[in-house]
């Protein structure tokens, strides 16, 4: 049922590039409903944290970013031990806005970042059996980012962990309007 429903939305995905306007997204609601599944789990990191550092929304396809960021998440806690902990983060700079998943697991090896979107591509066939996951998490990751002019990094070193960052163009970061401040004489 997952690689049937996955094979679904990466087709659908592909079938079009259209880019999506969207409107804003609430990222620590975004974030708390991710960290809230995630944790819901039988098996799950011992730590998953939150880490927000602004206030700016996302503007996107709300549907789309949740199965993207999701993705992400998934695969981190995959392959993080249960000791392990998991940071998501969302921050915004002059270069856009940036979400990011950062974990304790095993790593990637280098001869295997450029391959990770690709459809069934797996760092290790045998442990991705055990861990389960329909191999199209990263490439439904790909077309999602695509849609929103966003861009995939992956920072790992094997035994050190890895973090995904996921790096949107600044006109998908809307800042939250500034409250009004009534002055008291």
């Amino acid at each position: 049922t997952t690689i049937i429903r996955d094979l679904l939305e990466l087709s659908r995905l592909e079938a079009s590039d259209e880019q999506v306007e969207g409107a804003p997204v609430d990222m620590a609601g975004l974030l708390a409903t991710l960290r809230k599944d995630v944790l819901a789990r039988a098996q799950h990191p011992a730590e998953v944290r939150v880490a927000i550092d602004t206030d700016a929304c996302l503007v996107g396809d709300a549907g789309l970013l949740h199965s993207a960021f999701a993705n992400l998440l998934d695969n981190a806690a995959k392959y993080t031990p249960v000791e392990g902990s998991v940071v998501l983060r969302w921050w915004s700079d002059a270069n856009g806005g940036h979400f990011s998943v950062t974990d304790t697991g095993p790593g990637i090896p280098p001869e295997h970042l450029p391959r990770l979107t690709e459809r069934f591509y797996r760092v290790d066939p045998g442990r991705s059996r055990a861990t389960g996951g329909s191999g199209l998490g990263l490439a439904i990751v790909k077309h999602v980012l695509l849609r929103h002019q966003a861009e995939l990094e992956v920072a790992s070193e094997p035994g050190e962990g890895s973090t995904f960052t996921v790096v949107l163009p600044p006109r998908r970061v809307k800042r939250a309007p500034a409250l009004p401040v009534e002055v008291v004489p």
